[in-house]
C-alpha cells in the first residue's frame, strides 16, 4: 500500500511540478508506518527512551496501532533528541542528534513523502541523498564535465550548515509543495524538538536540523535546492557570458566557469545569497582558484569529495588531462583511523582481523577506484598492510610474524588468488595454528 500512495504522489508530482499536495497526513497510517519501521536500520542507536529496533518489534502491531492513534488524535509529540559526539578526522568532533526509534519511524515516513513530492523539482547537479545517485558519480560527472570548457574554479564551505537552516525559511521551501497545515505542523515539531545534551541539560533550537534524524537529508536538499541550485541555474548562468558548472552533494559543492568576469561575480555574491537564509561562508575553507589547461604552470589543484583535481599532461598520449586521486590529506586520516582501529582489535582471531581489513580495503576501493587512482589505491593498501603488520607483532613481547609469514597470510586472506603455500615450503596448516 506504501509503495502505491506513494507511486501516485511522485506520478503526480512528475506530471505537474507546481502542484500543491492536500491530505497528505492521512498516510500516516498503521500499514505505511509499518513499512517505514522495516526501512530503519536496526542496528543504530537508540534514543533516550533506550528503546531498540528488536524491543519494539515484540508488540509491533500494538505499538503502531498506539502511535497511529496519537497522530490522528494529533496528540503525538517528538520526543528529546540525543545528543552524541562524533570525532572528526581532524581532531575536532561532529555533533549527531539521535531521535527516539518511534520518532525515526515517523521521520521515515515523512521522508518518503517528501521524496516523492521533491525528486522531480531537484535539479541534475545534486546528488546526495537521492536513489540512483552517489558521490562517486558527482565527482565523475565533474571529472568528465571539467576537461575542456572551463578554466577557473570557486570551491565553497558552508559553515554549521545543519546547525543553521532557518526554520521559517525551510517551512516556506516545504508549503511549495505541501499544502496541508497538519503536516507542516509536524515538520515544525521535528525542527523545534528539545535535545538533550550530555550534561542532562536540555536545548531548544531556533534553528538548524540536527545530524542524525532520519528525515534531516532530505530537508537540507529541499533547503539547498531553492537557495543554491535554483538561482545557480536561473540567474548565475543566465547572466554568465560562457558555461557554468555545480556539481553538489549535500552541502560540499563545487562550481566552475569558462571565464573569470563570471567567477568572480559569483564568488562575490554568494556570500550574500547564502546570508540571506541565515548561512555562513567557512571563508578559509573558499576560494577562486585558476584551473586552466593552456596556463597549467599556473593552474592550481582543489579537492571534492575526498579527491584531488590536478590539470596534467599523459605521460602515454602526452595529451592534456585532468586527474582525480585520492587527496594526500585523505590518505593520511583513512590511514591513521585504520592504525588506531589495528591497536584496539590486535588481539581478536586474526580471521575476524583479516574479514574486518579486506571490508574495509574494498569499501574504500569501490569508492575511489577511479582509473587516474591506481597508483593511489596501491599505495594505501601498502600501508594498511604495513600498519597491520606493525601491531599484529605488538601483541607480545615475542614477534607473531615476520615479514614472509606475514605476506602469506596476508595473501592468503586478501588476495583473489593466493599463491599456495605448499610452494613457499611451509606446511598447509600453518594458517590454523594461528587462527
Amino acid at each position: 500500500m506504501m509503495q502505491t500512495s506513494l507511486h501516485v504522489i511522485a506520478n503526480a508530482a512528475r506530471r505537474d511540478k507546481r502542484k500543491r499536495f492536500r491530505s497528505l497526513y492521512s498516510l500516516f497510517n498503521r500499514v505505511l508506518l509499518k513499512e517505514a519501521f522495516r526501512k530503519l536500520n536496526r542496528k543504530s542507536a537508540s534514543g533516550v527512551d533506550e528503546v531498540t529496533w528488536k524491543e519494539y518489534e515484540s508488540n509491533l502491531d500494538g505499538n503502531l496501532v498506539n502511535l497511529e492513534e496519537r497522530l490522528k488524535q494529533k496528540r503525538y509529540w517528538p520526543r528529546y533528541v540525543k545528543r552524541v559526539f562524533i570525532p572528526k578526522p581532524d581532531g575536532k568532533e561532529r555533533p549527531l542528534g539521535i531521535p527516539v526509534l518511534e520518532d525515526k519511524i515517523v521521520q521515515q515516513l515523512l521522508a518518503d513523502i517528501l521524496m516523492a513530492l521533491y525528486e522531480p523539482l531537484f535539479l541534475d547537479c545534486s546528488y546526495a541523498y537521492r536513489p540512483k545517485r552517489s558521490a562517486k558519480q558527482a565527482v565523475s560527472n565533474l571529472h568528465y564535465n571539467i576537461q575542456q570548457a572551463y578554466t577557473w574554479v570557486v570551491e565553497a564551505d558552508i559553515k554549521g550548515f545543519f546547525d543553521h537552516i532557518d526554520h521559517d525559511w525551510l517551512l516556506r521551501m516545504v508549503e511549495k509543495r505541501v499544502n496541508d497545515r497538519a503536516l507542516i505542523g509536524l515538520i515544525s515539531r521535528f525542527l523545534k524538538s528539545g535535545i538533550k545534551l550530555p550534561d542532562g541539560t536540555t536545548e531548544y533550537p531556533e534553528k538548524g536540523t540536527p545530524q542524525g534524524g532520519v528525515v534531516s537529508p532530505v530537508l537540507a536538499n529541499i533547503y539547498l535546492h531553492y537557495v543554491l541550485d535554483l538561482w545557480f541555474e536561473k540567474k548565475v548562468k543566465t547572466q554568465g557570458q560562457g558555461q557554468a558548472l555545480l556539481v553538489r552533494y549535500a552541502d560540499d559543492f563545487v562550481t566552475a566557469f569558462r571565464y573569470h568576469g563570471d567567477a568572480a561575480r559569483f564568488y562575490r555574491e554568494l556570500g550574500p545569497r547564502l546570508a540571506k537564509f541565515g548561512l555562513k561562508l567557512s571563508m578559509e575553507k573558499t576560494r577562486k582558484l585558476q584551473f586552466n589547461r593552456f596556463k597549467k604552470d599556473r593552474s592550481e589543484t582543489f579537492v571534492f569529495l575526498g579527491y584531488e583535481f590536478r590539470r596534467t599532461v599523459s605521460n602515454r598520449s602526452g595529451k592534456d588531462i585532468v586527474t582525480t586521486v585520492m587527496c594526500r590529506k585523505k590518505v593520511r586520516q583513512t590511514v591513521n583511523a585504520f592504525s588506531l582501529w589495528c591497536k584496539e582489535h590486535r588481539n581478536k582471531r586474526i580471521a575476524w582481523i583479516m574479514g574486518k581489513v579486506k571490508a574495509k580495503l574494498t569499501g574504500i576501493r569501490n569508492y575511489f577506484n577511479l582509473p587516474s587512482n591506481y597508483r593511489r589505491l596501491k599505495e594505501v593498501r601498502g600501508l594498511f598492510q604495513r600498519k597491520l603488520y606493525f601491531w599484529l607483532n605488538r601483541r607480545s613481547e615475542r614477534k607473531s610474524y615476520n615479514v614472509k609469514t606475514f605476506n602469506i597470510m596476508w595473501n592468503q586472506f586478501l588476495e583473489k588468488k593466493p599463491r599456495s603455500l605448499a610452494n613457499e615450503g611451509i606446511q598447509t596448516n600453518f594458517l590454523s595454528c594461528m587462527l
